[in-house]
């Protein structure tokens, strides 16, 4: 292993949820976390106590070449300030990783049953754990006012989006 690369194991895949890379309405989907068989049924035990999940998971429908290192503008949209590659959220990161606070809903097995996961389905998942509410950030968040309007249908309801075919 170099200095520059790790290797991380995909502990299981998205099943069913979203489809496609769309950029808002991804609300009230519903979607599995199916882990690998070779995980224990006990590797969950307590999980279910938990409300919310962090869930890590990779960007598989991206290409090296997606990566991007300059600045841009968010959605390409010119009246958002272009910024650097590490304020944005997206694919085009260089390990090309995506974090989700996935509420669960339920547990059969090795599948978790999720809503708010904004990894779509057949996406590898490298990495999950509880949430703690004392992990969570300390201190007030702060952000420019270009991310809320940017985001302001992304946790809209999937099937209010027009020609939705998602419920």
């Amino acid at each position: 292993m170099s200095e520059d690369f790790i290797t991380v194991p995909v502990i299981g895949v998205v099943v069913g949820g979203h489809t496609g890379r769309r950029d808002d309405f991804k609300g009230g989907v519903e979607s599995i976390i199916r882990l690998r068989p070779e995980y224990p049924v006990e590797s969950l035990l307590g999980v279910e106590e938990f409300s919310h999940l962090q869930v890590i998971w990779h960007f598989s429908k991206a290409r090296p070449s997606d990566v991007a290192l300059h600045a841009r503008s968010p959605r390409d949209n010119p009246r958002w300030p272009a910024t650097g590659t590490f304020a944005h959220h997206n694919h085009r990161r260089p390990a090309q990783l995506g974090p989700s606070f996935a509420r669960l809903l339920r547990i059969d097995g090795l599948d978790l049953h999720v809503t708010d996961l904004d990894a779509d389905d057949g996406t590898p998942i490298v990495d999950l754990v509880t949430v703690f509410k004392e992990m969570l950030p300390r201190g007030t968040v702060t952000q420019p006012s270009w991310p809320t309007e940017m985001l302001k249908n992304y946790w809209a309801d999937a099937s209010e989006r027009p020609g939705s075919d998602e419920v």
